[in-house]
């Protein structure tokens, strides 16, 4: 049923990762140098970086959503570990798949929804306020991300020399 992952599928997962694990550590930089320079800027200056609370709460979408997509690239996002424990690995590793799938629909929906709500807010929101909306598409772009993930996880079998790493 699930086939052994092509050459170019396992390179378009690790460019996927390295954009992930930059995206996330650049998000993550940005939002500790923006949050200090604000503690700063407040405590010393009597002052704040204008926009700077807007601008951190996306960041931290940015940060969660490309650390997500890094989670379920290592396996490593949340599951329901009282039902894990109970079923032997070869359990685990059997069901991976169509709950991966099942992942990849739920995060397919809310990416549709996510891009609904976006055009929605790009169409009525203020002209000097269209920065936060562009800033904003990281919520269907990230669900998007996260089904791309989710879908490859579940269509193909890693090989078996990334099955071994």
């Amino acid at each position: 049923m699930f086939r052994i992952e092509p050459y170019w599928i396992t390179s378009l997962r690790h460019a996927l990762v390295r954009m992930d694990t930059f995206m996330a550590g650049l998000s993550l930089l940005l939002l500790l140098a923006l949050v200090f320079g604000q503690v700063l800027m407040r405590n010393l200056l009597n002052s704040s970086i204008p926009h700077a609370d807007i601008l951190a709460r996306y960041l931290v979408l940015y940060v969660t959503f490309f650390g997500a997509a890094l989670a379920i690239e290592s396996h490593r996002h949340i599951r329901i570990d009282v039902v894990a424990a109970c079923m032997r690995p070869e359990s685990i590793r059997l069901m991976r798949p169509p709950l991966y799938l099942i992942s990849a629909v739920v995060c397919a929906v809310m990416s549709w929804a996510a891009m609904r709500f976006w055009y929605d807010d790009w169409q009525y929101v203020a002209e000097h306020e269209r920065w936060t909306s562009i800033l904003a598409l990281i919520t269907p772009f990230g669900f998007s991300l996260l089904t791309l993930h989710f879908l490859l996880g579940g269509l193909f079998v890693l090989s078996e020399a990334d099955r071994q790493t």
